[in-house]
């Protein structure tokens, strides 16, 4: 019984390294909410999300996807290499007035995927 135990242990330790050891990426985001407060109306509302590649393999998104229309994300489709910074641009439609709170999800090979980054704010009509 000792020695199956024994060799469980040892077993499991070699699993354990292992993942710890596994070449992967990971996006860590500088944020991953913004709240733009009061946004006028037709005008820009944009704001850059940058992330790292913290792992150790080149990062890959390959679908960044708005809960509606009115948000359009825009990134670079180009592999980012490991300890490098890149940038998820969201702009909101102004032109609809009142408040609102938008999702985007962003799909990568990351150990992280998907990470959900979010802008809030309140479209206004100037007085």
């Amino acid at each position: 019984m000792k020695k199956y135990i024994t060799i469980l242990l040892i077993l499991l330790s070699f699993t354990a390294f292992s993942q710890k050891d596994k070449k992967i990426a990971e996006m860590t985001f500088k944020e991953t909410f913004h709240n733009f407060k009061t946004v006028w109306y037709k005008t820009d509302a944009s704001f850059d999300f940058v992330f790292k590649n913290t792992g150790k393999i080149p990062l890959v998104i390959t679908k960044v996807e708005s809960s509606c229309g009115c948000t359009v994300p825009t990134w670079e489709k180009e592999p980012l290499n490991r300890n490098k910074s890149g940038i998820i641009k969201v702009k909101y439609d102004s032109s609809r007035i009142g408040q609102f709170t938008k999702t985007i999800k962003v799909y990568s090979n990351a150990i992280n995927s998907p990470v959900t980054i979010t802008i809030q704010g309140e479209v206004k009509v100037t007085d």
